[in-house]
């Protein structure tokens, strides 16, 4: 399940409507910045393929000016493979 955190810049004037979209679309949570006018969203889908169709659907969005990855997290991934704990 691939668990992945965003920082989402918006259009011009649109924060708090992108915000609502965000938080009506399924597998997505936004929370706005105290001291920014960006949002950070947390997505946690079933699959890769969710993950996938869910992306390009994020990418469609007229109010969304930016999305930056911070973190992603997949717990298919046997440990060791591109982790940083080879050998362990």
């Amino acid at each position: 399940m691939p668990v992945l955190s965003y920082v989402a810049i918006p259009r011009s004037g649109a924060k708090n409507e992108l915000l609502k979209v965000l938080n009506s679309m399924e597998y997505c949570e936004a929370f706005p910045a105290d001291n920014e006018d960006i949002l950070v969203l947390v997505t946690d889908t079933p699959d890769k393929n969710t993950d996938k169709e869910l992306h390009a659907q994020l990418e469609n969005l007229p109010t969304l000016e930016s999305l930056s990855m911070t973190f992603g997290y997949n717990d298919e991934q046997p440990l060791g493979e591109g982790d940083g704990y080879e050998g362990q």
